[in-house]
């Protein structure tokens, strides 16, 4: 058994921090707050969002006030364990700056904690992560841009600096193109540095050009978007042949199409993504945009499930396997990243399995819009995957809402990025706003402040504890229990209920808990903004079987103490082991380590 650490929360009257002993385990002591109304520490940025092992990462600390005679304590953490602490002077500026060079081991998350001292007491606190990793793809984060007409530089980069803080680590350029059968205006063209996108808003070469560059500054990859079978109505005029066409059709009566509203510059015809012809066509094309525009991979759209369709000749096209060929046509003639959207898992087992993409990337629509199917669609990839592909997911939030204008729902955000997380994915959602509809650009809903500075400890823990949410994780079997019967604990996501899941790692048992006690929906896309907080609950004990010699037990929460992790007392005999949750708000993640 363990000394257990002090979780208490006394309303307004403290600020808990971290402060750790001569081991390498946390505690949680409180302290009272001081009479100032601000705090000390204002914020905290890094010069990237990814970092290669052996970087020199580079720290910006907002100051609130002037210091006299502070200094800062910094822990660098994989997960509950210390890598390294220091101690520094802060100077009397509005900033401080420091540095860390990297550890060189490859496809690391850190949680970084900022703890300020003032007469041997610690009166402040700040988080971030650092993901060390070569590879984007391993633990992708994905954000948008969908803007592009002629902007002023400092307004990209104060947009891009916010999803830096966010860690957005690849950046889906949406509709950015001049047609989708031709990216970039031909050579010469009085449309070079400014041409229509195909819902007829002005594109600037300028602007593409910075947001790709300043991708590349933030160590974010900058991802080319377009459909792999679209094209113009009058795209023949472009050298297109209706001999490549997708039909409705055996006898190439009526070619498919995707419509679109009167006043944009096209429908969307269809052609077939297995033909050879088409096939060598775009691909030329993408290398004409690839010169002009120094994008690091190709974001490849479909539009899902269509149905029986067939070519020209009257054959039937198999658009499932026909995706397949395409993107390994791509591959070998591009030769850059790709990820394709597998459209309410159409075609997602053989893209896979069979297909040369970086990572999977789901779009969900009806049916999948209850809270089990965002884990029930991760937890698909990943066996599709075998465990080798970690997954993206396009889900809509205040989906109706957004038809008119208003904000977004906080409780809605938090608890579907906490069972998207929890669960081992990510979901594309940050851009110059927020995602509501499939349509990037629209923006009918506001990201309040509190949803923005609550989503950035979302964002840290994502990033800081990847390794216990997305690094060789497998689905666990232990049974969880409350050891009071008017607490309702549950693997399955029932209103009025928390929710637990159980995932293993090495040596580890991870469980994770979502609170939907107070949930007025349990549909996650929570289309009229309704979803209601919940009500934290406090000194949860559980019953938890497990037969193996438990060493340590410890607990995060993006909703607590900025993600710190924090040490647990535990008892354990025949078979059981009981331990107390202090506090559980929307998500907490309780980690149980065994003797190896």
């Amino acid at each position: 058994m363990r000394r257990k650490s002090s979780f208490v929360l006394p309303l307004f009257v403290c600020l808990c921090l971290l402060l750790t002993g001569c081991t390498s385990k946390s505690t949680v002591v409180e302290i009272e707050e001081r009479e100032e109304k601000k705090p000390y520490l204002n914020s905290v940025d890094t010069d990237k969002a990814r970092y290669n092992p052996g970087d020199t990462i580079h720290f910006t600390l907002g100051l609130n006030q002037k210091m006299n005679g502070e200094s800062l304590v910094i822990r660098y953490r994989n997960g509950d364990e210390i890598v390294k602490e220091v101690e520094k002077n802060v100077k009397n500026d509005k900033t401080f700056t420091w540095e860390w060079k990297s550890p060189k081991d490859n496809e690391k998350g850190y949680l970084v904690e900022i703890l300020l001292k003032k007469d041997k007491e610690y009166v402040d606190h700040l988080n971030i992560a650092v993901d060390v990793s070569e590879n984007w793809s391993k633990f992708p984060r994905y954000g948008y841009l969908a803007d592009f007409g002629l902007m002023d530089a400092t307004e990209q980069q104060k947009i891009m600096k916010r999803l830096n803080r966010y860690h957005i680590n690849g950046i889906q350029f949406y509709d950015w193109q001049y047609k989708h059968n031709q990216p970039v205006p031909p050579e010469g063209s009085s449309l070079e540095n400014e041409w229509p996108d195909i819902a007829n808003r002005p594109v600037s070469y300028q602007t593409v050009r910075e947001y790709i560059n300043m991708s590349h500054d933030f160590n974010m990859m900058a991802m080319n978007y377009n459909l792999l079978f679209g094209a113009y109505g009058e795209s023949e005029k472009d050298g297109v042949k209706r001999e490549w066409g997708l039909y409705q059709d055996s006898a190439h009566g009526t070619q498919d199409f995707h419509p679109l509203p009167d006043s944009w510059a096209s429908d969307i015809i269809l052609l077939d993504p297995s033909n050879k012809e088409w096939q060598s066509f775009l691909f030329q094309k993408e290398k004409e945009a690839f010169s002009k525009l120094p994008f690091d991979g190709w974001h490849v759209d479909q539009l899902g499930d269509r149905g029986m369709r067939w070519d020209y000749e009257g054959n039937i096209v198999p658009l499932d396997k026909a995706y397949i060929s395409f993107l390994k046509a791509a591959k070998e003639e591009l030769k850059v990243p790709l990820v394709m959207n597998a459209v309410n898992q159409y075609a997602q087992i053989n893209i896979a399995q069979e297909a040369p993409v970086d990572f999977l990337y789901t779009e969900i629509w009806e049916p999948y819009n209850h809270f089990s199917h965002l884990k029930q669609i991760i937890e698909q990839n990943n066996h599709y995957s075998a465990f080798q592909r970690n997954t993206v997911l396009a889900a809509y939030m205040n989906y109706d809402l957004s038809d008119s204008t208003g904000e977004f729902n906080t409780p809605a955000v938090l608890l579907a990025n906490a069972v998207i997380f929890s669960s081992g994915g990510s979901h594309i959602e940050l851009g110059e706003n927020m995602l509501s509809k499939e349509y990037f650009p629209h923006k009918n809903l506001e990201m309040t402040n509190p949803l923005e500075n609550q989503l950035i400890p979302y964002y840290d823990f994502l990033t800081g504890y990847q390794n216990f949410l997305r690094e060789g994780v497998k689905p666990g079997t232990l049974e969880v229990k409350a050891a009071k019967k008017e607490i309702k604990i549950s693997p399955d996501f029932n209103k009025g209920e928390i929710h637990y899941s159980s995932y293993k790692k090495d040596n580890k048992d991870i469980v994770h808990l979502i609170n939907f006690n107070d949930a007025s929906t349990m549909e996650w896309r929570d289309n009229e903004g309704m979803q209601t907080e919940p009500k934290e609950v406090k000194d949860t004990e559980l019953e938890i079987g497990t037969n193996k010699e438990v060493e340590n037990v410890w607990i995060a929460s993006p909703d607590h103490y900025l993600g710190s992790p924090v040490s647990l007392d535990f008892k354990q005999k025949d078979g059981k082991m009981t331990v107390t949750i202090p506090a559980l708000k929307y998500w907490d993640m309780l980690v149980i380590e065994y003797e190896k």
